[in-house]
């Protein structure tokens, strides 16, 4: 791939200026120098929901920076259930260095973009760069905190409570007005009536008919049944049992 360079810009390739993983994710950590050889390597593509990204126990030869969108993650048992297991936003990274093959399975729950780039490249990158290399390390401790934070709502919270915990997830991680607690969000839930049924271990029904308390409640709006609006995220912070 041919890379242009934005001469204004400390030979930044024009690819990855306005990026949200050059400044958020783990391209962040990289050299002008590192970023074009990086660029030379990558490709940007776009996929429809329900594409699968990562096959479980497929061999790993390539990883991803998530630019905009959901993935959803799952674990498949031996007689073929599944569980989602978490998700990714941008700029997430997808995948994980020095494994050979996934252990889980990667899809696209919405409309995803991605910049993917050779498993070689980044390897490579990161036995010269501490920086790239502790970059990683932190989103796998944030996954780790997370996957934590996810066993207590799973094990102590209410269904109310895991239903608010779920849109707060969402919208913290899509719009960026949600950081402010007194703030208000908007957002189209990345996940089917099915899907969030199955990530919170409860019915649709009951998902259902909790999402109707808390807009009942003023907490949220929802109209097309997907699109919500949260006025007030200390609301929907405090219903979430947090």
């Amino acid at each position: 791939m041919a890379v242009r360079r934005d001469v204004h810009n400390s030979d930044i390739p024009v690819l990855c200026k306005s990026c949200e993983a050059r400044h958020r994710g783990v391209c962040g950590a990289l050299d002008p120098d590192q970023l074009v050889d990086l660029a030379r390597n990558s490709s940007k593509h776009s996929v429809q929901p329900g594409a699968e990204l990562v096959g479980d126990a497929e061999a790993i030869d390539s990883f991803s920076n998530v630019l905009s969108g959901v993935v959803k993650l799952t674990k498949t048992l031996s007689d073929g259930r599944q569980q989602i297991v978490g998700l990714q936003f941008a700029p997430d990274f997808l995948g994980r260095p020095f494994k050979l093959e996934s252990s889980i399975n990667a899809e696209a729950a919405t409309d995803v973009s991605l910049c993917s780039f050779p498993k070689t490249a980044i390897e490579r990158m990161m036995k010269v760069s501490p920086e790239l290399e502790h970059r990683l390390l932190q989103q796998t401790l944030k996954e780790l905190d997370q996957a934590r934070d996810w066993m207590v709502t799973l094990g102590r919270k209410t269904a109310s409570e895991k239903v608010a915990s779920f849109l707060l997830i969402i919208a913290t991680n899509i719009d960026p007005a949600a950081a402010q607690d007194t703030g208000s969000a908007t957002f189209d839930l990345p996940l089917t009536r099915a899907d969030i049924a199955d990530f919170l271990g409860l019915t649709i029904e009951t998902v259902s008919r909790q999402l109707t308390r808390l807009r009942a409640d003023g907490v949220i709006r929802i109209e097309n049944n997907r699109h919500v609006f949260v006025e007030n995220m200390n609301r929907l912070k405090q219903r979430s049992g947090a």
